[in-house]
C-alpha cells in the first residue's frame, strides 16, 4: 500500500486504471458478464467505460486496488454524490452510471461471486421528465444546405435515414444492400440489429429514397454488402460520428450529434399528424411508455411559456 500511495500522479492514475481488473478472477467475471449481456456494442461500450470510472474512484478513495468483494453500499453512495457534487454532472448521467453498476453487481450476487448486493436501497437521481431535444426546421435546413454545397451524396443518405426513418447510429452501421427495397413510389428498410435484437421493417419516404438513390449510384465497387462505405472499407460507428462531427463545425450546431436526428424525426411526426403507436413502431420500441416522452414539453417550451408572466 506504501508504494501504491508514493507513486506521482500520472503514474499512480495508470495503476488504478490497470488494478480495475488486475485479478485474472476479476478479469474473467468482467469478460463473462459483457458476454451474456444482449445489448448493442454502444451500451457494451458504456457499461465499460461506467464499471471502470467506480473502479477506477474506488481505488482512488479507498487507497486499496479494486475488489469486488469489497464493495460497500457507501461506496455506492458515495460515489453517487461524487458525481453529483464534485463532477456536478448531470442527472441522466449518474442515474446510467448507477444503472451500470446495479447491473453488474446484480449479476454478480445470482453467479454467487458476492454474498450482498452493495447498490440494495441505492437511489437514481430524480429529474424533470423534459422531451429530447431535436433540432429545429431551421437548424435542420441549415444541415441539409451544408451537405448540398459540398455534394456530399453519403452524408445526405446518413441523416435522411435518421431523419425521416427515426434510425439509430447502430441500425445505419449495419445497413445493408439487401436490407434496402426502393421503387418510385415506396420503399422500405430493414433495421435487423435494433436495441436488444429488435427487427424492424420502416417505410422509406419519397426524400428518403432519393437521398439513398442518389448515394447508391456513386457507391464504390467494393465486395462488402454494407451501404456505408469509406476509405478503408465499410463505415463503422466512429466513422460516421466523424461525419457528424464535421458538421457540427461546419454548421455551428453543437447539439448536432447522431441520436439528436432521430429526436428530431420523433418530433416531427408526432407534430406533424403521427401517433404514438406509429412511432413506437417506427422506433422499435415495445412500450408506448418510451415512446410518451417525446409529448413532454422541451425545456424551451418551459421557457416560452413563462417568458410572458406579469405579476
Amino acid at each position: 500500500m506504501s508504494n501504491l500511495r508514493s507513486q506521482d500522479g500520472k503514474n499512480y492514475e495508470h495503476n488504478v486504471f490497470k488494478s480495475i481488473l488486475s485479478k485474472p478472477k476479476q478479469e474473467e467475471l468482467f469478460s463473462d458478464f459483457l458476454g451474456e449481456q444482449d445489448i448493442s456494442p454502444n451500451t457494451v461500450e458504456a457499461l465499460i467505460l461506467d464499471i471502470r470510472k467506480f473502479a477506477k474512484w474506488f481505488s482512488t478513495a479507498n487507497q486499496e486496488p479494486w475488489d469486488i468483494e469489497r464493495v460497500t453500499v457507501r461506496d455506492v453512495s458515495d460515489f453517487k454524490e461524487y458525481l453529483r457534487v464534485e463532477k456536478q454532472q448531470a442527472a441522466s448521467t449518474i442515474n446510467r452510471n448507477i444503472a451500470s453498476i446495479r447491473k453488474y453487481f446484480k449479476w454478480l450476487l445470482i453467479k454467487e461471486q458476492i454474498k450482498v448486493n452493495p447498490t440494495v436501497g441505492i437511489k437514481e437521481i430524480k429529474k424533470q421528465p423534459l422531451a429530447p431535444q431535436g433540432l429545429t426546421r431551421s437548424e435542420v435546413r441549415k444541415l441539409l444546405r451544408e451537405v448540398e454545397l459540398r455534394d456530399d451524396t453519403r452524408a445526405r443518405a446518413i441523416f435522411s435515414l435518421m431523419l425521416y426513418t427515426g434510425a439509430r447510429l447502430s441500425d445505419v452501421v449495419a445497413l445493408e444492400l439487401f436490407d434496402i427495397n426502393m421503387s418510385q413510389r415506396s420503399g422500405t428498410v430493414f433495421y435487423r440489429f435494433g436495441k436488444g435484437s429488435k427487427q424492424r421493417t420502416v417505410p422509406l419516404p419519397l426524400q428518403a429514397r432519393k437521398a439513398l438513390g442518389e448515394y447508391l449510384e456513386r457507391r464504390p465497387p467494393v465486395e462488402t454488402s454494407k451501404v456505408f462505405i469509406g476509405e478503408r472499407g465499410s463505415l463503422n460507428s466512429r466513422g460516421i460520428q466523424a461525419i457528424f462531427e464535421k458538421y457540427k463545425a461546419l454548421t455551428g450546431i453543437e447539439h448536432l450529434h447522431c441520436h439528436v436526428l432521430r429526436h428530431t424525426f420523433s418530433h416531427t411526426m408526432l407534430a406533424q399528424g403521427g401517433n404514438l403507436s406509429q412511432l413506437a413502431s417506427i422506433l422499435g420500441h415495445e412500450s408506448l411508455n418510451t415512446t410518451a416522452i417525446y409529448t413532454k414539453n422541451s425545456i424551451e417550451q418551459l421557457a416560452e411559456a413563462t417568458e410572458g408572466l406579469v405579476y
